[in-house]
């Protein structure tokens, strides 16, 4: 019997390579794409000798064909605020021009279909925790838009591929999602405060660090997305962790976490920054029988080595 075949877009990402990693583990064959705008090789490298794995280095933005592949997950996206800032022609490429095409592999191999969707769907939300009937508090027009919209707009191709051509699809809304592959310059609240603390330099708070994240360890993230690929279900689904910290107490245990004995310094807030984000996972836990069982503190001591070695290895090569 054939392994089933696996396509991942954006396979050398953060979320991308750990997926294909799961994917691997579970018995298929993966052929991963990225343009390696915002992915890094370096993250697939352990991959490299393995013969049920292939990497191409596609542009997604343009019509692409991998051959026949039962499932098809759409991860390709700058992620990060720091990479959709400086790429946000492209993060909006991507998910427009980028998902059409990815469903259109789907739809011509008549493959199982799942994308990333984001939690930035809800904007600065009016509802708290979120529901994935809550409809969202955006800025269409704002610096944060290019992102945001560019994955609400994705959410809706899917569901139409979904109603007008029958493609199985699966839409999951993730989180604050960390761990090892993170870039260390991501801009992100938790590779920003460990390399800061890593360091010795002060920890940037934005605001009065009141506003809230929930932070979801990676391979829960990964377990949510193998166990939503495997259902039926094509409505929009919460995989994040519910536990809500304020950004103040996050720095309190990474510091705690890496011994710092860094300070906490001030910002002010950027524009259309959200101030509470907690996903209300009911549906995952009802529906996927799916529950985050590592806490943050755990998280970030699973994640202290990775950080470690990049804040050396850039701190090597800066000289």
């Amino acid at each position: 019997m054939s392994r089933p075949r696996a396509l991942v877009t954006g396979g050398a990402g953060f979320l991308g390579s750990h997926l294909c990693d799961a994917l691997l583990g579970d018995g298929y064959t993966v052929v991963a794409v990225d343009n390696l705008l915002t992915g890094r090789m370096s993250n697939l490298e352990h991959l490299h000798s393995d013969a049920r794995f292939d990497f191409k280095q596609i542009d997604i933005n343009q019509p692409f064909d991998c051959g026949p592949v039962d499932y098809v997950f759409h991860f390709a996206c700058p992620a990060s605020p720091v990479d959709y800032t400086k790429h946000g022609i492209e993060t909006l490429q991507v998910g427009s021009l980028g998902t059409f095409h990815a469903l259109d592999v789907a739809r011509k191999y008549k493959a199982k279909y799942l994308i990333s969707s984001t939690s930035e769907c809800y904007g600065d939300p009016l509802e708290h925790p979120q529901k994935e009937t809550y409809w969202g508090n955006v800025n269409p027009i704002g610096p944060r838009s290019v992102y945001d919209e560019a994955k609400r707009f994705s959410e809706a191709v899917t569901m139409a591929y979904h109603r007008y051509y029958g493609v199985d699809t699966r839409i999951v809304r993730i989180f604050n999602t960390y761990g090892p592959r993170m870039q260390l310059n991501d801009g992100r609240v938790v590779p920003n405060f460990m390399k800061q603390a890593l360091r010795g330099e002060e920890l940037t708070v934005y605001g009065d660090g009141s506003q809230t994240r929930s932070f979801c360890y990676v391979s829960d993230e990964i377990d949510g997305f193998l166990r939503l690929a495997k259902s039926s279900e094509h409505l929009p689904v919460n995989i994040g962790n519910p536990t809500e910290f304020t950004i103040l107490e996050c720095a309190q245990k990474v510091l705690t976490v890496t011994g710092s004995k860094s300070k906490i310094r001030y910002e002010p807030l950027p524009p259309d920054d959200p101030k509470q984000r907690r996903p209300d996972i009911t549906k995952a836990k009802t529906l996927l029988g799916w529950n985050p069982g590592i806490d943050l503190e755990t998280g970030l001591k699973m994640s202290l080595e990775y950080f470690r070695k990049a804040v050396f290895e850039e701190k090597a090569l800066q000289g």
